[in-house]
């Protein structure tokens, strides 16, 4: 392992730690007994899940409570809108309108979190204790105030951490972030089923079944993301030694899931947000509007697994160049044995790639939702359903693919390097 790859992995230890370390720093005029106390009574709803994502800050009211799902919220809303509007789209493929493109996202960012940020302020003012004493220490305007402030200094803070591991580190900021928050829960849910074990509360056998359902979806999620079709490409190649014509075989790989993790991350955010303001409103007919989204109801894993869907044949849609790629085959004297270059060729790949899509959007719905329906019927009191699986492993996996390839280079520079 060359030092160039042990520094990027070191610098993006080093600012994954100073993202847990952010975790315990609490908003200020806060009691955080009270708010700790509250979210162990929450723990399977909307609130545990959101507690997940952000690695348990919300249950300390961490300046990063609202972790970088406010950045995803508004890059959700760019693609879209960039998808939307041939002008914005095409400001997005130059390197210049990138820039703009990026500064557009963090201004939302910083409206999102605003927002968010104040909802979830007029909502702890009703909170109160066991014996009764607030939440709130401090006066309430100047407590949404605070709690704005640190909160979108908390957001900014881990969108630059996020940019920094992307950049300088081994890259996939914002998708380790979440990683990271995720993995952090792990030990605490661990703990909690051994006590309920020894309790009496979870039997050993439902912790067997627990095990064997996390594990037969990890294997799973492992062997789609490392499914692929392989379309056989043809180059005519003219062997002038040998005075004949010879073909050079080759292939376009079509991952089964093109997406990647985006579309799950993506569905988490956008029902994360409604989930963050209307809980702050005491109003009947909200809170009613509230319950359909809690994650334990069946509406909350139906909303998840037409969200993931759209967004996999969405994002595929824009990773995925047919037309690009039966140009380049073109110019290059490359063609599908079969198909004629051009149009057809371009046809040929976008029918491919929608079926794989298809499977692909198919599994990622399943996948976020089903174990976790599973694991419900078995009374397990805590968040951890398919969707932490999902980005646990496919961030993982993506972040190996990485590694891998550092380590390539590396060999291929040092080979070039001697001569050889």
């Amino acid at each position: 392992m060359n030092k160039n790859l042990v520094n990027k992995i070191l610098i993006t230890i080093g600012f994954l730690f100073i993202y847990r370390l952010l975790a315990y720093v609490p908003v200020p005029g806060v009691d955080t007994a009270v708010i700790a106390s509250f979210f162990d009574s929450h723990q399977s709803d909307a609130l545990g899940l959101f507690n997940m994502f952000s690695g348990n800050a919300v249950q300390r009211l961490s300046i990063i409570s609202l972790g970088i799902m406010p950045y995803i919220t508004a890059s959700i809303i760019m693609e879209l809108l960039a998808a939307t509007f041939p002008t914005l789209g095409q400001m997005k493929k130059e390197r210049d309108g990138m820039v703009k493109y990026m500064q557009i996202i963090r201004y939302a960012t910083i409206v999102i979190t605003i927002i968010q940020a104040i909802g979830v302020s007029v909502g702890l003012q009703s909170l109160t204790g066991p014996t009764g004493n607030s939440a709130i220490l401090a006066d309430h305007t100047t407590f949404i105030m605070l709690s704005a402030v640190s909160m979108l200094a908390g957001t900014m803070l881990l969108m630059w951490i996020g940019e920094q591991i992307t950049q300088s580190g081994i890259g996939n900021g914002i998708s380790l972030i979440i990683f990271a928050g995720i993995v952090s829960a792990i030990p605490r849910a661990i703990g909690q089923t051994i006590e309920m074990v020894n309790t009496g509360a979870m039997s050993f056998i439902t912790v067997i079944a627990i095990l064997a359902l996390i594990l037969t979806t990890v294997g799973i999620i492992i062997y789609v993301e490392l499914g692929e079709r392989r379309v056989p490409i043809t180059y005519a190649k003219k062997t002038m030694m040998q005075n004949q014509n010879k073909r050079v075989m080759n292939y376009i790989p079509i991952k089964v899931n093109l997406a990647g993790v985006i579309p799950v991350i993506f569905a988490s955010a956008i029902l994360m947000f409604p989930m963050t303001v209307l809980s702050s409103s005491t109003n009947p007919a909200i809170q009613a509007i509230a319950d359909y989204l809690n994650p334990n109801s069946y509406f909350f894993n139906f909303l998840t697994f037409v969200f993931v869907v759209f967004f996999a044949f969405f994002y595929a849609s824009i990773t995925f160049n047919a037309k690009d790629i039966a140009d380049n085959l073109k110019r290059q004297g490359g063609f599908i044995p079969g198909i004629r270059t051009g149009d057809a060729t371009r046809e040929f790949l976008n029918e491919t790639a929608s079926r794989l899509t298809f499977t692909g959007a198919l599994y990622l719905g399943l996948v976020a939702t089903l174990p976790f329906m599973i694991i419900k019927g078995m009374g397990v009191p805590f968040f951890f359903g398919g969707t932490a699986v999902l980005i646990v492993v496919q961030v993982a996996l993506d972040t190996m693919r990485k590694i891998e390839a550092q380590i390539y280079m590396s060999k291929y520079e040092t080979l070039s390097a001697v001569g050889l």
